[in-house]
């Protein structure tokens, strides 16, 4: 009864458009009540609070801070400029340059709406400008945008890590190189588009759909050129400090220079240096915008998080966890049958939760399940991190098509339906990274 009453309180909450934070703690609240004998009120209170003084999650906002300031003291610019000299030439080079910047960013920043805003601010201008369709931009750029929860740091990543009692510097090293996958099957997904798109303008000459002149100048724009090495050379060198930070971050980690959560205020540090006395970009008002940018977003973010584990303390006291693993092994024990139910479930919990509350509350229920049948719990998070980062380009609860569509001023609509490929080509990644776990052990197997 406990358990019908916890998820049927909080989804008919959410329904009513609660805010998710708020429906996940008065759920637990009247589970706890009415449904419940023997869980105090004052243990549920104490683990909210004791829950968040844990020196990992202090990563969450730290690394928060580090992209807001990257992105205002000019490192978005110089990676779009570095960026556009490697990939700028390819047919469709706008949009090649918008997921390759959106990777180098996701190194930086560890959060997706964040990338989305900080590339997407430049880019979906310039490729509506280019005449890629506004729509295109927008669903490209929230897409790959995605893959700033993936590539480290990712702050889900540290959080599944906090919640799982997984170790944070492996589940970084696991998510490189399915974040590149995920990056460069966009890159190949936008070419096709783009290219389809020409070879539709050229016909139209002779449909005389548009003028002669219009064809002209679309193709020009889209189409090959040559790559220029001197100017690789040039914008590399006015991007290393921006390509400098992964190194430092991923490279003390993995040297044993320092922790995570140690990392993440370094990462604050050299943004500041970057951003304030080398960029000169950087403002005391830049600063001062950024730090409460980041008590503002910390503090919608840890009040979720305190309040789901506490949520998920009432599911382990109820033993919904192990309720559920006996339901999915009863149905087979078959590992590839479960690890599809698993995905198709995590999926549609991402187009209605936000991911940190789905990983806080999820994580202690679906971990002991695969850990049954045999998965590594490295592999699992970034399954887990990746089916999630979908639900960002996923109505209802989309985030990363709500700030597409305030940058480009187009409807969630409109951005929804054309990044249908997008979405796709992101599943078809995630049932690769899902059944074949090398692509997630093999750089942590290696330090191992």
């Amino acid at each position: 009864m406990a358990t019908i009453a916890l998820f049927v309180s909080l989804f008919l909450l959410i329904a009513l458009s609660v805010p998710i934070g708020i429906a996940i703690g008065l759920s637990t609240l009247i589970t706890a009540i009415f449904f419940t004998d023997g869980i105090p009120l004052m243990t549920l209170t104490q683990k909210v609070f004791t829950s968040l003084d844990s020196f990992p999650i202090m990563a969450i906002p730290f690394f928060m801070m580090a992209g807001i300031l990257m992105g205002k003291g000019g490192v978005s610019k110089r990676l779009l400029d570095f960026a556009s000299s490697l990939v700028g030439f390819i047919v469709g080079g706008l949009a090649m340059v918008t997921v390759l910047t959106c990777m180098f960013f996701a190194a930086i920043s560890g959060s997706g709406p964040a990338t989305v805003a900080a590339i997407g601010s430049f880019m979906i201008p310039a490729m509506d400008k280019e005449r890629y369709g506004r729509g295109f931009a927008a669903a490209l750029t929230a897409s790959a945008g995605a893959i700033g929860v993936i590539i480290p740091p990712s702050i889900p990543l540290v959080l599944y890590g906090v919640v799982g009692s997984v170790s944070i510097g492996s589940l970084f090293l696991a998510g490189i190189i399915p974040g590149l996958m995920i990056g460069f099957s966009l890159m190949i997904a936008s070419y096709f588009i783009i290219r389809k798109k020409v070879k539709k303008y050229s016909e139209s000459i002779i449909d005389q759909t548009i003028t002669v002149e219009e064809t002209s100048a679309t193709i020009e724009q889209m189409n090959m050129k040559r790559i220029d090495f001197k100017h690789v050379l040039k914008t590399s060198y006015e991007a290393k400090w921006a390509l400098l930070t992964p190194i430092i971050i991923l490279g003390g980690i993995y040297g044993g220079v320092f922790t995570p959560t140690e990392s993440a205020a370094i990462a604050i540090v050299y943004g500041l240096i970057v951003g304030k006395f080398i960029h000169k970009e950087l403002s005391w008002r830049d600063i001062y915008d950024s730090a409460l940018e980041t008590i503002q977003v910390t503090g919608a973010t840890l009040y979720m998080i305190g309040l789901s584990i506490a949520f998920a303390y009432v599911l382990n006291i109820e033993q919904i966890p192990q309720q559920v693993a006996d339901l999915i092994l009863g149905f087979s024990s078959n590992i590839y049958v479960i690890l599809f139910l698993i995905i198709l479930f995590l999926l549609v919990v991402g187009a209605f939760l936000d991911t940190i509350a789905a990983i806080v509350i999820l994580t202690p229920i679906l971990l002991p399940i695969v850990t049954q049948v045999g998965i590594d719990p490295v592999h699992f998070g970034v399954i887990l991190v990746t089916a999630l980062a979908i639900g960002f380009i996923t109505p209802p609860v989309g985030v990363n098509l709500f700030v597409a569509s305030a940058i480009g001023n187009i409807s969630i609509e409109k951005i929804a339906v054309a990044a249908i490929p997008f979405f796709l080509v992101m599943l078809l990644v995630l049932f690769i990274l899902s059944y074949v776990p090398f692509f997630s052990t093999f750089l942590p197997g290696l330090t191992n």
